[in-house]
């Protein structure tokens, strides 16, 4: 754990925490320099970096600042984002009382994937994060269709038929190898028409984990988070794993 700022609060977190997990060995660091740059820094020999988030009181998901967007676009490493007075308990299903608890079983994993270049690191990473939870994976394809098929496609429903079902030829595709890997996994395929963030944030109202991908080429104006991640950051109320590939 690394602290930017705040060496008591730090020592408190870290033995609140050590409270709690008694089985988890914890390590506390203070460091000095821009939040941004630190984190980058310490994510390089981490598997995992963990940000909280700036949500606001009354308000669905996580209002992402400009230092947690930075470090979500510059790190080579996935980053997962908590917002505030998220509880584990808040990843389970619910009782018939309608509370979450940690006794249930974990909500499902859900996974927003380009089927036009499904990559490895991303289906790898949502695939284990199911399979850590003993929960099922929920794969979200939006799609539309190519430019010169749109105008002829709401007059001809054969044509938006066929459009779909290759869509979701092409998702079922992407996935058959981790299927493989993960004969036990269960697996829904949901390969949709629309938009993939709109589709994504509905599906993400029954997660635990929401997972997307962040490519890591440098526009001309440096990295930056695809439409998709910031919409999924911005919004979404469950806990979110931006991972990077190539």
């Amino acid at each position: 754990m690394f602290q930017l700022g705040g060496e008591h609060r730090g020592r408190e977190a870290a033995e609140g925490l050590r409270l709690r997990h008694p089985g988890v060995e914890f390590t506390s660091e203070q460091r000095s320099g821009h939040p941004g740059d630190v984190l980058c820094e310490v994510a390089k020999t981490a598997e995992l970096l963990v940000l909280g988030s700036r949500g606001l009181s009354g308000i669905g998901g996580f209002m992402v600042g400009s230092i947690g967007l930075s470090v979500v676009a510059r790190t080579g490493r996935p980053v997962v984002l908590v917002r505030p007075g998220e509880q584990a308990a808040d990843e389970h299903e619910s009782d018939p009382a309608g509370i979450p608890g940690a006794a249930a079983s974990f909500r499902p994993v859900v996974l927003g994937l380009d089927t036009s270049r499904p990559d490895d690191t991303l289906i790898e990473f949502a695939f284990d994060a199911a399979w850590r939870r003993a929960t099922s994976l929920h794969v979200v394809h939006g799609w539309f269709p190519p430019p010169y098929y749109a105008y002829g496609m709401a007059a001809n429903p054969p044509l938006h038929e066929a459009v779909a079902l290759g869509e979701s030829q092409a998702l079922a595709e992407a996935l058959r190898p981790w299927r493989q890997r993960f004969p036990d996994a269960e697996v829904v395929e949901d390969s949709r028409y629309g938009s993939a963030a709109v589709l994504l944030l509905e599906a993400a109202q029954e997660a635990s984990l929401v997972v997307v991908g962040r490519r890591t080429r440098r526009g001309p104006l440096g990295a930056h988070v695809g439409h998709v991640a910031h919409a999924v950051l911005h919004h979404c109320a469950a806990p979110v794993a931006v991972v990077p590939h190539g």
